[in-house]
């Protein structure tokens, strides 16, 4: 993310997101009644003196929307985000109307709002720092693999693969069906690498994941030379790419990436509430009563709980969010694209790890 100007005391900020992350960051940045003006294109119909008004062509034109809502599309690769034009030449005559600005990766975006809170400049700021790539996960063993790419905001499930191989009997059809198993999911990489420049993990039980680290290195050094670890978890598939990520394993190769910060926090609240431990609080009454004690020293609140809230409650979360700044803690919003924003749900989408039991 490129932060192109910033001017807090008009409330304005200009961005440039540089990766599909960067997307979503923006889409956790920006919220209804915000203002977002960008160049765009708009159909506009052209009258002229004695004739009838054409079906109109569509040109380019800079737009300025006061927000209503927003759309993550990752399947293309934007961020749609609707809302009422109140900026507009005034020759084109809609001002009023509504209008969809598509934000995409390498054009500028001009974001307003009446009161920038530090997470969302904190967020930006991340973005504008964070270099790198993500990470291509690969969970196998003797039964299905599933190849799946760690971004910021959770797992892009790639590829999912059945080995379908010869009973154990059949030892030598079963060797022949696993150089077959291990090629199809080698050719996938293949093609999931050309779109992503990340390194590789591999991850799965019992030996397989070896196994096929080392039909890399003999057959496809290319991909070999991609990996960075071979580590050891209960489940192949989705299922594993996902206990990779609780579990911390992937911690050591993606520190920076922040659903595994996410995942790291949230389980450790349901660490603390499985100890029975009184330093933690969930749900938005507890939470907003531990932050007036001054005892929060992180905030974790669901970005669809946030994004979703009606008026009434999303000031009252801002509100709790900037009171807990206040006082020193940190606020992290939890993507519920991966299964740690989806526990922190079934908590009412609050929860905080305290400083001291208010209770």
């Amino acid at each position: 993310m490129k932060i192109l100007r910033k001017d807090l005391k008009r409330g304005y900020v200009t961005v440039a997101p540089e990766t599909l992350d960067d997307l979503w960051v923006l889409y956790n940045v920006i919220l209804p009644k915000d203002g977002v003006y960008a160049k765009t294109t708009r159909v506009i119909k052209i009258e002229k003196i004695g004739a009838r008004p054409t079906k109109g062509e569509r040109v380019p034109v800079s737009l300025g929307i006061i927000v209503e809502n927003v759309a993550f599309d990752r399947a293309i690769n934007r961020l749609r985000v609707r809302g009422i034009i109140v900026e507009a030449p005034e020759d084109v005559g809609i001002k009023g109307t509504y209008h969809t600005i598509d934000v995409v990766v390498g054009k500028s975006v001009t974001i307003s709002k009446v009161e920038w809170l530090k997470h969302q400049l904190d967020r930006l700021r991340a973005a504008s720092e964070y270099r790198a790539t993500s990470i291509i996960v690969v969970a196998l063993d003797d039964e299905n693999c599933g190849i799946a790419v760690l971004r910021h905001y959770g797992f892009d499930v790639k590829v999912e693969i059945d080995a379908k191989l010869p009973g154990k009997r059949e030892a030598k059809k079963r060797a022949e069906g696993f150089l077959g198993y291990f090629k199809n999911i080698a050719d996938s990489l293949v093609g999931v690498k050309t779109e992503i420049k990340g390194p590789i993990v591999i991850v799965g039980p019992g030996f397989v994941k070896n196994e096929f680290s080392n039909y890399l290195k003999e057959k496809y050094p290319d991909l070999a030379m991609r990996v960075i670890a071979v580590k050891g978890v209960g489940s192949a598939g989705v299922a594993g790419v996902h206990e990779a990520l609780r579990c911390g394993l992937l911690t050591s190769v993606a520190k920076r990436v922040r659903a595994v910060e996410e995942t790291k926090e949230v389980e450790e609240v349901f660490s603390r509430l499985g100890k029975g431990r009184k330093d933690v609080a969930y749900g938005l009454n507890e939470v907003e009563k531990a932050v007036g004690y001054g005892a929060v020293n992180l905030l974790l609140i669901s970005d669809s709980l946030l994004r979703e809230a009606v008026d009434e409650d999303r000031k009252r979360l801002e509100a709790t969010m900037r009171s807990a700044e206040k006082i020193g803690g940190r606020v992290i919003l939890v993507s519920t694209e991966h299964e740690a924003g989806e526990k922190l749900l079934s908590l009412g989408g609050v929860a905080a790890l305290l400083r001291f039991s208010i209770s």
